[in-house]
């Protein structure tokens, strides 16, 4: 049974699954904006763009208010910062190995030039 953070990485990874939900984050990563504006570079119906953050505000990147008939979204960083700690393992494993693999090659075409001279 997968646990609360494995349960939030999910949710993460799936809203930024899209290209759309994606740039709507970086433009809210300036600073809370109304969902119009946020509407505006995109060629696509207002409900399809509610939907949109809809799924962001599910996996809780984004919080959204409401005062009188202004409708703010802000970014919520911190399952962002959770999914890159998780990430960051992964970097560290790849890393690792190229490293160990580099070390090896090294040893192979030492082992190979002295093949080479000893011919």
């Amino acid at each position: 049974m997968a646990n609360n953070m494995d349960d939030q990485i999910t949710s993460t990874f799936g809203a930024l699954a899209d290209p759309t939900r994606r740039a709507i984050l970086s433009r809210l990563a300036s600073g809370e904006t109304s969902v119009t504006e946020l509407a505006a570079p995109f060629e696509m119906s207002m409900p399809a763009v509610s939907r949109h953050l809809k799924v962001l505000e599910r996996a809780g990147l984004i919080s959204r208010g409401r005062e009188a008939q202004w409708r703010p979204c802000k970014l919520n960083p911190k399952p962002l910062k959770e999914a890159a700690e998780w990430l960051e393992e992964y970097r560290q494993f790849w890393e690792q190995s190229f490293d160990r693999l580099e070390e090896y090659l090294k040893t192979m075409q030492a082992k190979e030039k002295r093949r080479n001279k000893k011919k």
